[in-house]
């Protein structure tokens, strides 16, 4: 069948009788390369890349690609990980693991300016939300350090 569509459109680049005939020199071949064309990017571009998409199914039903697919699997284990994990209190604050509690404090001051619920009243809600969290975060990180 797919042989049979190849001969009608080589057929009719062939003929005489197109849409627009032949006999006008560039305007009776627009149609035909038109035709060409479409063959051409039917043939190598999109025949080419529909048998690689099912060959690429197939390999997945198959369950060749196990590898892959338990790799995908342990990438959003370690992504749950780290959203319930802590995160380092050092960090938080942006001091060396070294710092000494002087530095802690100034890092926690600094920082707590910065992301106070009352410094942040005049955003929008959405900044407040996260201002929020970030103030909390920062407190639990200060108390984690000094211990008080």
């Amino acid at each position: 069948m797919k042989y049979l569509i190849y001969l009608i459109l080589i057929l009719y680049v062939i003929s005489p009788y197109d849409i627009l005939p032949d006999f006008f020199a560039g305007l009776g071949w627009i149609d035909d390369l038109i035709v060409l064309g479409v063959l051409y990017w039917y043939h190598f571009i999109y025949r080419p890349a529909k048998i690689r998409a099912k060959s690429e199914e197939a390999y997945y039903q198959k369950g060749e690609g196990r590898r892959s697919e338990s790799y995908q699997g342990y990438q959003k284990r370690a992504q749950t990980d780290k959203r319930f994990s802590k995160p380092d209190p050092h960090e938080v604050l942006g001091v060396n693991r070294g710092a000494s509690i002087d530095e802690i404090k100034k890092a926690y001051r600094k920082l707590a300016g910065k992301y106070h619920p009352d410094k942040v009243e005049h955003l929008g809600d959405e900044f407040r939300v996260l201002a929020d969290k970030r103030f909390k975060e920062i407190q639990e990180a200060y108390q984690e350090l000094v211990g008080k």
